[in-house]
């Protein structure tokens, strides 16, 4: 429902111009206002004895960042949201919403690195024993279950080596245990994977990347069931973790052409990691919708699109200095962290550093590609001149 009406029956697209705002009550105005504070006025003695009213406070939220909220509930089909300053704040506040001293957790091997650093950290601080399984586990998880596991989290496909989950198998067991499952969605969003309705009980998703779209907003936005929305709520009223309302508007524009930029994302992605596959050069291309990418058959039975960002396995034997010169020497593809906006990127990988439950046995170089909005001729000349580099002769001026 968007202010009293049903959109469920509108195209995707259609949805996304409409959900969080009100023209009605914005004086007319298409986007919503800006409301920026931290004091509200009340006019009873018990409106600010009792806390009176939906914005009591500023750190109860303001009506641009419900809008927000509201917007991303509709989207994801949730019983609500809560929004904070990055993902992994988000990632930082399921954690401590869901987890307790003395809980025993399961984490994904190809999780987001900086969320393998909270539970190997934060957690493990207070008394959370923190265990590692293999991201293609499917069902046989259940093996890893104990009477004190409280929850598995999920990521597909994995941040780096790009494997898909069986999700549903995954859920259908943690509900059967009582376990809560929760799953960083960044990479597909809610347009190309439904979280809830695959069985998810809490879904992330980093806003920085796609929904921002210009690698100049940080936000995170979570969204929950109706059985564990009241204590993701209760536990962000406690942290007052909520982005500046100005990212929320910048995020409430992003939302609009979201749909066309993934679509774009997918079409050019999916050009280029096919012409990688077929370069002397790369070993594998770990592309979801790819056949021979981990859990392939998980992205075809279960995703509705894919989008610009998967990882090439280039062959063993590469020496050092000429593949800091393949990366350095770039005029397109630049190296950086992040992904999601108009620009491309590429960024080293080696899994080997730091996976625990799996091995990841290749001894050469890997990369992760962001693909962004440029021409698609562009972006294979300046890689076609990047792998020149890399199989050069050491020494030589390219």
């Amino acid at each position: 429902m968007v202010h009293g009406k049903d959109i469920s029956s509108l195209g995707l697209t259609t949805q996304l111009t409409l959900l969080g705002r009100d023209p009605d009550q914005q004086c007319g105005f298409v986007n919503p206002p800006l409301y920026k504070g931290s004091t509200v006025i009340h006019n009873t003695l018990d409106a600010v004895t009792n806390k009176g009213g939906r914005f009591w406070y500023g750190t109860a939220g303001t009506p641009t960042i419900e809008n927000l909220e509201n917007a991303w509930t509709q989207l994801t089909g949730a019983a609500g949201t809560v929004l904070s300053p990055t993902g992994l704040g988000s990632i930082a506040l399921v954690l401590l919403s869901v987890v307790k001293s003395g809980d025993h957790i399961l984490i994904s091997d190809s999780v987001y690195q900086p969320t393998r650093n909270l539970c190997n950290g934060l957690l493990a601080k207070y008394n959370v024993s923190t265990e590692y399984y293999d991201p293609l586990l499917g069902d046989d998880i259940e093996k890893l279950i104990r009477p004190n596991t409280s929850m598995i989290f999920l990521e597909s496909p994995g941040s780096q080596t790009m494997e898909m989950q069986d999700i549903p198998a995954i859920t259908k067991v943690a509900r059967k245990h009582g376990v809560k499952t929760v799953l960083d969605n960044t990479w597909a969003t809610p347009l190309f994977y439904k979280a809830h309705a695959h069985g998810i009980d809490i879904s992330i998703e980093a806003g920085t990347k796609y929904l921002g779209g210009h690698s100049d907003l940080l936000i995170g936005l979570t969204s929950a069931n109706a059985e564990c929305f009241p204590a993701l709520r209760e536990t962000y009223d406690d942290l007052s973790m909520m982005p500046g309302a100005e990212d929320c508007l910048a995020a409430l524009k992003g939302l609009r052409y979201l749909h066309l930029r993934l679509k774009e994302a997918e079409r050019k992605g999916l050009l280029l990691a096919k012409w990688l596959k077929n370069r002397p050069e790369v070993l594998q291309v770990r592309h979801p919708a790819l056949e021979d990418c981990p859990g392939h058959e998980f992205f075809v039975r279960d995703y509705e699109g894919s989008t610009g960002v998967f990882t090439i396995v280039l062959r063993e034997g590469f020496h050092k200095t000429n593949f800091k010169n393949m990366l350095e020497k770039t005029n397109v593809f630049r190296m950086g962290f992040s992904w999601g906006g108009y620009e491309s990127l590429m960024t080293p990988v080696n899994p080997a550093s730091y996976r625990t439950a799996t091995n990841w046995e290749h001894k050469g170089f890997a990369i992760r590609l962001q693909v962004g909005m440029e021409d698609i001729n562009d972006l294979k000349r300046d890689l076609n001149l990047a792998f020149e580099r890399l199989t050069a002769p050491l020494g030589s001026r390219l």
